[in-house]
C-alpha cells in the first residue's frame, strides 16, 4: 500500500464512516509499513484533504460541474486528494496528482468513473489555483468556504470575536501548531528545546524523540493544556479528582504535585491507555477509575481540587484535529452536569476548575455564569493569558498565543 493509498483510506473512512483521522492513519500507515518520508507525505495529504474538504468540494463542483453529493464516495475521496495536491502542495506535479487520483478510482473497481475522474482532474489542474486564491471572505459564509469550515463555526467566531480576529482564528487553525512537550520530574534539566517564560515545564521542540516518551521524560502537551493543569492550583498533600482524564496529560501533570490523583475515564480502552501513560510517566499516586463521571462510586468524595476538563466542541484544537470541524458539537448541557458532579465531590474549602478546549461563549462563560459561584482571579496569576472581556478567566487563542485554544475558570463552592 502506497502513501496515497493510506491517505485515500483515511479520507474515505472519515467521511464515509465518521472515523477519527488520527486513529485511521496510525493503523493504515503501520499496516502499510511506510518509511518516515512516505509516512510524512501520507499524513500531510490525508490530514490536509480532510481539513480543506469544503474548499476542495467547492472547487470540484465549480470546475467539475457536478454536485459532490452525486459522486460515488470513493470518487469524491480521490478527487479531494488530487485537488488538495494541486491547490496546497506545490511540490507535486499536476500530472502525478491527476494520474494517482485516476488510479485510486481504478483500484477500487470503479472503471466506469475513470474517464470522469481524469476529466475533472484536468480541469482542476487548469483552474484550481486561481479559484482558491480569489475566494472572498467579506462574510462568515464566504470565509467558511475560503478557509474550509462549517458555516456555524465561522459565524460563531465572527459574532464573538469580530471579523478581523475571526479571520485570524480561521487561518491559524489551518496551520500546523508548534510542537510542545511538558518536561516531567524525571527529565534532566538540560533537555533540549525552547522553554516558555510563563509555563515552567513547557518546552517547544522541533519533534518529540520517541525515547523521551518511552522513558517518561516528556509528554506531548500544548501550552494551553499545560496552563489548564497549572490553573487547578494543586498543592502538595492534596487529593485531586480529574473527571474526564484520558489520555492523561493533565492528570499526570497534577500527579507531580498532589499527594493523590483519581482520574476518571468513561471508555475502557481509553482508561487502559491512561493507566499505561501514567505507568510510563511514573505517576504511582494516580488511580484510574473506569466509570461514567455522572455516576461515580459514592466513596469518591471530599477532594481538595476537582478538574472538569469537559467534552466540548473542540473549537480550540481544530489545527491538530483535522476532522474535528466536521463533527464539532457544543455540549453545554453535559458540561453543566459534570460541574454539578464536581461540586458534589469537592470537599469544604476546595475548588473546582473548569477547562475546555473551545472558543465558544455558550460552552465557556455561559456555563460558568449559570452556576453563580465565586471565581478565583486566574488572570492575575497569568496575565498573558487573561480573558479579553472576563479578566478572572483564562483564554488561550491560537492566533494570539500560538497554542491550542483553552478556556479556564476556577470556582469556589
Amino acid at each position: 500500500m502506497t502513501a496515497r493509498d493510506v491517505a485515500f483510506q483515511v479520507v474515505r473512512r472519515v467521511f464515509e464512516e465518521d472515523a477519527y483521522a488520527d486513529r485511521v492513519f496510525r493503523s493504515a500507515a503501520d499496516a502499510a509499513g511506510l518509511g518516515e518520508r512516505d509516512r510524512a507525505f501520507a499524513m500531510q495529504l490525508a490530514y490536509g484533504a480532510v481539513q480543506r474538504a469544503r474548499t476542495l468540494d467547492h472547487a470540484i463542483e465549480t470546475l467539475g460541474r457536478r454536485p459532490v453529493r452525486k459522486l460515488d464516495p470513493p470518487v469524491l475521496a480521490a478527487l479531494r486528494l488530487g485537488a488538495y495536491q494541486l491547490a496546497y502542495m506545490g511540490g507535486v506535479p499536476p500530472h502525478a496528482a491527476a494520474n494517482e487520483s485516476v488510479e485510486l478510482v481504478r483500484r477500487v473497481g470503479l472503471e466506469r468513473a475513470v474517464a470522469f475522474t481524469n476529466a475533472v482532474m484536468r480541469r482542476l489542474a487548469e483552474g484550481i489555483h486561481e479559484l482558491v486564491v480569489t475566494l472572498g471572505d467579506a462574510t462568515p459564509q464566504e470565509a467558511a468556504v475560503k478557509h474550509s469550515y462549517p458555516d456555524w463555526i465561522a459565524e460563531t467566531f465572527w459574532a464573538e470575536h469580530g471579523r478581523e480576529a475571526a479571520l485570524a482564528l480561521l487561518e491559524a487553525q489551518n496551520e500546523s501548531p508548534p510542537t510542545v512537550v511538558r518536561r516531567t520530574s524525571k527529565a534532566p534539566a538540560a533537555l533540549p528545546g525552547e522553554p516558555d517564560p510563563d509555563l515552567p515545564s513547557a518546552l517547544r521542540v522541533d519533534h518529540v524523540p520517541a525515547d523521551w516518551v518511552e522513558q517518561g521524560l516528556a509528554w506531548p502537551q500544548s501550552k494551553g493544556s499545560q496552563l489548564a493543569g497549572l490553573a487547578v492550583g494543586a498543592l502538595p498533600g492534596e487529593r485531586v479528582l480529574d473527571l474526564c482524564a484520558a489520555p492523561g496529560g493533565k492528570a499526570t501533570q497534577l500527579a507531580e504535585i498532589a499527594a493523590e490523583v483519581v482520574a476518571v475515564e468513561l471508555h475502557a480502552a481509553r482508561a487502559r491507555e491512561l493507566e499505561e501513560n501514567a505507568r510510563r510517566l511514573g505517576a504511582d499516586n494516580l488511580t484510574v477509575v473506569n466509570a461514567d463521571a455522572t455516576a461515580l462510586p459514592p466513596a469518591l468524595t471530599g477532594f481538595d481540587r476537582v478538574l472538569v476538563d469537559a467534552p466540548c466542541s473542540g473549537l480550540g484544537v481544530l489545527a491538530s484535529r483535522p476532522d474535528m470541524r466536521w463533527r464539532a458539537e457544543p455540549l453545554p448541557d453535559l458540561q453543566r452536569r459534570l460541574l454539578e458532579v464536581a461540586l458534589e465531590r469537592v470537599g469544604p474549602g476546595g475548588t473546582v476548575t473548569y477547562a475546555v478546549c473551545t472558543i465558544h461563549r455558550a460552552e465557556n462563560e455561559d456555563v460558568v455564569d449559570a452556576l453563580g459561584l465565586a471565581t478565583d482571579d486566574l488572570g492575575a496569576d497569568w496575565p498573558a493569558y487573561r480573558h479579553p472581556t472576563r479578566p478572572k478567566f483564562l483564554l488561550t487563542l491560537p492566533h494570539v498565543h500560538r497554542t491550542s485554544g483553552f478556556f479556564v475558570a476556577r470556582m469556589r463552592p
